[in-house]
């Protein structure tokens, strides 16, 4: 049987392929944020030039408020998409996450497909580590993860809907919070935790916040279902129960307004998972989120074009999101969230649940 680090770097190069080429976005989840519908202020009395996009994350400015969350690392092809990816997020100034550190613990020579601090010296980078490794790790262990790599925080994934349907995942999800409270003293305010895909909820948010946590990525569904890409690796009966799971989870838009409602406003919010444009990040942030993250377009855009490609891709996201500020008469992201809106569908009926 091949070591762990093989295995582990064999299942990163496979979640890439899957992600590149197959539908791993089921066209039946949605986000629900075509559930929110921004007003149009025909007179805004403001200038493109009078919206202020930036902001400050972890002690560090960044020009608009958005994530390329993390997506990958462990071998040589990440080694390529994590590298561009942190350039273009470096030469556009906005955050870059690092994918999960799991093979660099396990075979520290990996370390290299993790390292990005030489092409994106100033921005935020965060360190990308699963609840379960960081449990068997231990706080100094995991600590020398992110010193390693020069991240600014830690972001600590949760994936139990992916890790059921991984034929090699992890079954056993007790001591979570424990956990979490330990890391949660080491880190100080440099610890996010995020799901990957099913979404928070407000009750897991706030027991996180009452644990010292100050920055949660909903990470909700819509977009990548990590449960139907580990469902496209596994067989049999795995693989028929990972199918009917591919559609577990919060959608992003009720994970962030009900977050933000349960866990007030001293949280950073990230609004992760299908957002796919400027215009939906502007929606999640009328919802009350602080930033967006996007994985899959950036990494398509990786793809197909590089660094060069990242950026194009980036430009056009943050410049839909300038011109919803101004269509709605925000000259902030404070400005947006007072601004009226009207949230319809599916969406209403979640918020009514609570």
């Amino acid at each position: 049987m091949p070591p762990d680090d093989t295995i582990t770097s064999r299942r990163k190069d496979a979640h890439l392929d899957l992600c590149a080429n197959e539908e791993v976005a089921p066209v039946e989840n949605s986000t629900l944020l075509s559930d929110v519908k921004l007003v149009h202020c025909a007179m805004p009395e403001l200038a493109v030039g009078d919206v202020q996009l930036s902001t400050k994350w972890f002690g560090k400015p960044l020009k608009a408020p958005l994530l390329i969350t993390g997506m990958t690392g462990g071998s040589e092809r990440s080694m390529q998409v994590n590298r561009e990816l942190a350039q273009a997020a470096q030469e556009m100034g906005v955050a870059f996450g690092l994918g999960s550190q799991r093979a660099m613990a396990e075979d520290p020579a990996q370390a290299k497909s993790f390292s990005v601090r030489d092409v994106a010296p100033e921005t935020v980078v965060l360190g990308n580590l699963g609840l379960a490794q960081a449990a068997r790790l231990g706080v100094d262990a995991v600590r020398k993860l992110t010193d390693a790599v020069g991240a600014d925080a830690l972001a600590l994934h949760l994936n139990p809907g992916q890790e059921l349907t991984q034929p090699e995942g992890d079954r056993d999800f007790r001591g979570g919070y424990a956990t979490v409270e330990k890391l949660a003293k080491a880190y100080g305010d440099r610890l996010l935790v995020k799901e990957t895909g099913c979404g928070l909820s407000p009750e897991v948010a706030r027991r996180l916040v009452d644990l010292g946590v100050r920055h949660l990525d909903v990470s909700g569904l819509g977009g990548t279902s990590w449960v139907r890409v580990e469902q496209l690796r596994a067989d049999g009966a795995q693989a028929e129960i990972g199918e009917q799971l591919s559609g577990w989870g919060i959608p992003t838009a009720a994970a962030v307004a009900l977050v933000r409602k349960a866990v007030g406003p001293n949280v950073t919010l990230v609004a992760s998972g299908g957002v796919r444009s400027g215009v939906e990040i502007a929606k999640a942030i009328a919802l009350g989120a602080d930033l967006g993250g996007m994985a899959l377009p950036m990494f398509k855009a990786q793809q197909e074009g590089g660094v060069a490609g990242v950026k194009k891709a980036l430009e056009v996201v943050v410049g839909a999101l300038k011109q919803v500020m101004v269509l709605t008469g925000s000259a902030s992201a404070e400005h947006l969230r007072r601004k009226p809106r009207v949230l319809v569908g599916e969406l209403k009926d979640w918020l009514a649940a609570y």
